[in-house]
C-alpha cells in the first residue's frame, strides 16, 4: 500500500514553514538575507537556475529536498533509467531516456535504439540528397508532419527552435487538427509530386492522426495516381498491418516503443521531420545535450541537482503555497512553442487525483500552464499578472545571445526580462509610486486619486533560467530539464506521471456520435447530444 505523503513527517514540517511564508513578502526576505542571490543560484555547465525571486529560503529548500528522499526519488530516479516498470497502471517501463543515453536501459534496448537511430540517419540522408524521390522523380523537399499531441508538438517545437539550423533546402509543416483546415491550407500551396508526409501514430489508429492521414493519401493518389503513396508516405508506428493496408513499404517504417510516451517521444522517430530540416549531425547534437541532463539528474545531489530543485519549487508553488497556474515566459521568439509543449508535458503527465495505488490524493497536483514569448506577454496578460487579484507562478527563460546574432536585440530582450522579475518580486507600494508622481509634477489630488491604480503588490514568485544561445544541444537540455523536473513532482505527490486516460473518454464518447446518420446517442445527456446533432443538421 503506498503511503499517501501528505502523511510524512517532512511533508507537515513544510506545511509549517508554508502557513509562515503565505504572510511573508519578497521584500522581507531579501532584507533578511543580502546574499539571497549568492544562496538561492544554482550552475551548472552553461546554466544558471536563480530561485532568489521564488517565496522560498535555504530552510524551505533543505525541507523540500527532505521530503523528495522521504518519497523515495532517489531510488524511483534510478528505477526509471534502469528500466522497471514504473508506469506501474500500464505495466510498462518509462525508457525515453534510453533514446539519447546509452547508460539507460538495458543493453537489448540500447540495441534496438542504435539499429533506429542507423535506419532513420540513413533515410534522412537519402532524402536530403535526393536519392529518395517522389513518384514522378522529384526530390522531396516539403515535409509534412501529421500527428497529434506530443507527435506534433515535440517536432513542431524543434523545427522552430533550430530555424535557423534548417538546412539542405527542405520545409517542414505540421497537420494536427481534425477540422481538415491546416492540411487543406497545403494542399492548396504545396506540389503533391516534391511532398513527403511523416504519419506519426503508434497505434496508428488515433482518430485525428487517422483522417489526416488519409486525406493527405487520397490528395496524393489523385495527383500521382494509385501507386504514389508508397513514394510519399513514411509512418512511425507499431501497427504493422494498418501500414500494409494504406499502402506503406518496409523501409518507410520506423519503430516506437511501449516504453516511450506520447509526450516524451520526440527523441525518436516521432521527430524525424525536424531531422529532416536540420539534418542527423545537428539532430545527434539535441540528443546528447539531453543526454548531458540525464547524466547531470542520475548523478548530482538534489541540493545542486536542477531539475530536481525545479521540481521541487513547482510542488511548493502548486500544493503548499497554493498557486494554480504556472506562466513559462521565454525571452526569445525560437521556443514561442515552448509553453505549448509544456502543457502537454506536464499537465498530461500529472493531471492526476489518485496515488500510485489508487488512493485519492488531499493536495493540489499540477497547475495549469500558460505562457507566451516575453515581450508579446508583456503587453498581453502582464497587466493580469502585476495587479490582478490571482497570483502566479512565473519561469522565465533566456538566452545570454540571441539566434539572430544581433547583440543589441538580445540585450533589449534581457534588460526586460530581469526588470519584469524585479517587478514581479518586489512591486511598487503606495509611498513609492506617490513620491514618483509628485517628482514627475502632478497636483496632490492627482497623487491621490491615481495612487491606488498606480501600486503593484509584487511578491509574484519566479524562476529564471538563463542559457548561452538556442542550438540544438541547448535545446535538448531545456526539454530535458523539464522533463526531469515534472518526473520530480509526480514522485513527490506519489502519482503516475506517465498514463493519460483521461485522454481517453472523449475520444470514446466521439466514436458513439454521428452527425446526421440513424444512430442516435445514448446514456446520460443523451437527449441534449442529440437535440445538438439535430440542430447541426437543421441548421448546417
Amino acid at each position: 500500500m503506498t503511503v499517501l505523503h501528505s502523511t510524512l513527517p517532512e511533508w507537515r514540517a513544510l506545511a509549517e514553514l508554508a502557513a509562515t511564508m503565505r504572510e511573508a513578502h519578497l521584500r522581507d526576505l531579501v532584507d533578511a538575507d543580502e546574499r539571497r542571490f549568492e544562496h538561492l543560484h544554482v550552475e551548472h555547465a552553461e546554466w544558471l537556475l536563480d530561485l532568489s525571486r521564488q517565496r522560498v529560503t535555504r530552510e524551505t529548500l533543505a525541507a523540500l529536498c527532505a521530503l523528495a528522499r522521504a518519497a523515495g526519488l532517489a531510488a524511483r530516479i534510478e528505477a526509471m533509467f534502469r528500466g522497471d516498470p514504473i508506469n506501474v497502471t500500464e505495466g510498462r517501463a518509462v525508457l525515453h531516456a534510453a533514446l539519447r543515453s546509452t547508460f539507460a536501459g538495458s543493453a537489448a534496448v540500447q540495441h534496438e535504439v542504435q539499429a533506429a537511430r542507423e535506419q532513420i540517419e540513413a533515410f534522412v540522408a537519402a532524402v536530403r540528397d535526393g536519392r529518395e524521390r517522389g513518384a514522378t522523380g522529384q526530390p522531396l523537399r516539403q515535409i509534412v508532419n501529421i500527428g497529434i499531441g506530443g507527435s506534433d508538438l515535440g517536432p513542431l517545437l524543434v523545427a522552430d527552435a533550430l530555424r535557423h539550423e534548417w538546412s539542405g533546402g527542405l520545409t517542414p509543416h505540421f497537420v494536427s487538427n481534425v477540422d481538415r483546415t491546416q492540411l487543406e491550407d497545403l494542399m492548396r500551396t504545396l506540389d503533391p509530386a516534391e511532398t513527403l508526409v511523416v504519419v506519426c501514430s503508434k497505434t496508428f489508429t488515433t482518430q485525428e492522426t487517422q483522417a489526416n492521414a488519409q486525406a493527405a493519401r487520397a490528395w496524393i493518389v489523385g495527383a500521382l495516381g494509385a501507386d504514389a503513396p508508397g513514394a510519399h508516405f513514411v509512418a512511425v508506428s507499431t501497427n504493422a498491418a494498418a501500414m500494409d493496408a494504406f499502402g506503406l513499404r518496409p523501409g518507410r517504417r520506423f519503430p516506437m516503443w511501449d516504453w516511450v510516451g506520447g509526450r516524451y517521444s520526440v527523441w525518436s522517430a516521432v521527430g524525424l521531420a525536424a531531422e529532416l530540416v536540420i539534418g542527423s549531425e545537428r539532430f545527434g547534437e539535441f540528443l546528447h545535450g539531453a543526454s548531458e541532463i540525464d547524466a547531470h539528474f542520475l548523478n548530482t545531489p538534489f541540493e545542486q541537482n536542477l531539475p530536481v530543485l525545479m521540481g521541487l519549487v513547482g510542488v511548493w508553488n502548486r500544493t503548499f503555497l497554493g498557486l494554480p497556474t504556472l506562466a513559462v515566459l521565454p525571452y526569445e521568439q525560437r521556443l514561442a512553442r515552448l509553453p505549448a509543449y509544456l502543457q502537454q508535458l506536464e499537465m498530461e503527465s500529472n493531471g492526476k487525483s489518485v496515488t500510485l495505488a489508487g488512493t485519492p490524493v488531499d493536495y493540489a497536483t499540477a497547475p495549469v500552464v500558460w505562457g507566451e514569448p516575453g515581450s508579446n506577454a508583456q503587453h498581453s496578460f502582464f497587466q493580469m499578472l502585476h495587479q490582478g487579484s490571482a497570483s502566479a507562478a512565473l519561469d522565465f527563460i533566456a538566452p545570454l545571445r540571441g539566434s539572430s546574432g544581433d547583440t543589441a536585440a538580445q540585450d533589449l530582450a534581457l534588460q526586460n526580462c530581469f526588470a519584469q522579475v524585479q517587478a514581479f518580486a518586489f512591486g511598487m507600494t503606495r509611498e513609492e509610486a506617490e513620491r514618483e508622481m509628485r517628482a514627475a509634477g502632478l497636483s496632490e489630488a492627482n497623487v491621490a486619486r491615481l495612487a491606488p491604480h498606480r501600486t503593484y503588490p509584487g511578491n509574484r514568485p519566479s524562476s529564471l533560467l538563463l542559457y548561452p544561445r538556442t542550438t540544438a544541444r541547448t535545446l535538448g537540455q531545456l526539454l530535458a530539464l523539464y522533463e526531469h523536473s515534472v518526473f520530480v513532482q509526480g514522485t513527490v505527490w506519489g502519482i503516475n506521471s506517465f498514463d493519460q486516460f483521461g485522454v481517453e473518454l472523449g475520444k470514446k464518447l466521439a466514436g458513439a456520435i454521428t452527425i446526421g446518420g440513424a444512430h442516435r446517442p445514448s446514456g446520460p445527456g443523451a437527449a441534449g447530444i442529440a437535440a445538438l446533432i439535430d440542430y447541426v443538421v437543421k441548421h448546417r
